[in-house]
């Protein structure tokens, strides 16, 4: 049997996360197992495997090329080891290093209403709406660059960039949005005319924004933020009645980081409906679709006729209203788009956080 067995070593390095993850296919009893390493560089490392039996070396590849594939959507570096992979995967896993745009969103842990509390009430934190769109970070410099939330670069609406050219003329700059249909909502101003804003308060950046975009356009418009409790309890409410997809808090004090923290950070969203990245396992007939999580249907939904109706395996996005419990459906599915940015690896109950219908409500 062959001694040249694939393994790999990745590398994540973002804000403050400096880990390292190594894979490889090794001999077992005749047969063949995947086993893992990971954890914080420089550290005893953490160890598992994806087989709990021996495989054929066939279905031992088909683990481990997945298993590549999801790190590397995860903004894994490949530092070693490529040539092990599988030919489809190592062109995929080019193709995302020829879009990397080295951009990073900052990207936030959620809270609940009775949460959000804290929030409006501390003077140190600002409230702006939650958007249901499309999380776009752009650089311009000689061309104008959009990046997704993977960092991967990404189509945007020629308006936008018009706007965007009319606005900032010959400027260099770095900022952070959502786009929504041709709108692209601005929220953050990382870099502007070659300085570096990210160490700055964000309440000093949500300034130079105003300033930097000024009345902006129809197509370029600066969040709304709201300061104080009277202001951020009238935004909630507001954004609450006119059925809008929730509401953010940002630490005005806070300097901007890359990625989202185990718990906690400077920035949180509060959901009113909730919303859940899932696979599509099933076309069904009358523009319907099953959803999955881990392999377990969460429920159908209807694709509105103006949209495609997207294929079995790809991750779509789903807003409901709750799950009755476990094991139960998604309640009101409103079918949203396909995610392009999320892989099926992330489609788990664990990170969808599903939203369980409380003792109190009918």
């Amino acid at each position: 049997m062959s001694k040249n067995l694939p393994s790999i070593s990745l590398a994540f390095c973002e804000g403050t996360s400096d880990k390292v993850y190594k894979t490889a296919i090794e001999e077992a009893k005749g047969k063949y197992v995947v086993n893992f390493a990971f954890g914080r560089r420089g550290s005893t490392l953490n160890t598992g495997t994806k087989t709990n039996q021996p495989v054929s070396l066939e279905e031992a590849q088909k683990i481990y090329d997945k298993l590549v594939l999801s790190k590397t959507g995860k903004g894994y570096k490949i530092v070693g080891g490529a040539e092990g992979l599988g030919t489809s995967v190592a062109n995929a896993v080019v193709d995302k290093d020829q879009r990397d745009t080295g951009l990073r969103p900052q990207l936030l842990n959620p809270i609940t209403e009775e949460e959000a509390e804290a929030y409006l009430t501390d003077d140190d934190w600002c409230a702006q709406e939650k958007f249901d769109g499309k999380r776009m970070t752009i650089r311009k410099s000689v061309d104008i660059v959009a990046a997704n939330k993977k960092g991967l670069s990404i189509g945007y609406p020629d308006t936008i960039a018009s706007s965007l050219a009319l606005i900032a003329l010959d400027a260099y700059f770095v900022t952070d949005g959502e786009a929504v249909g041709d709108v692209f909502n601005v929220f953050d101003l990382l870099e502007c005319h070659n300085t570096d804003l990210r160490d700055e308060p964000y309440s000093d950046r949500i300034d130079m924004l105003k300033t930097f975009i000024g009345g902006g356009s129809k197509a370029v418009v600066v969040a709304e933020t709201a300061i104080g409790t009277t202001a951020k309890r009238k935004m909630m409410a507001k954004l609450k009645a006119s059925g809008k997809e929730g509401i953010v808090f940002k630490k005005l004090s806070a300097k901007w980081y890359a990625g989202r923290p185990e718990s906690g950070g400077s920035a949180v969203k509060c959901k009113y409906w909730a919303s859940c990245s899932c696979v599509v396992s099933k076309i069904n007939a009358k523009r319907s679709i099953q959803v999955s999580l881990e392999g377990q249907p969460v429920g159908n939904v209807t694709i509105p006729p103006n949209k495609e109706i997207p294929a079995v395996g790809q991750v779509v996005e789903i807003k409901y209203l709750y799950v009755a419990g476990k094991g139960g459906s998604l309640y009101q599915p409103i079918y949203l788009n396909v995610r392009d940015d999320v892989d099926e690896s992330e489609c788990t109950f664990k990170d969808q956080k599903l939203k369980y219908k409380s003792q109190d409500e009918d």
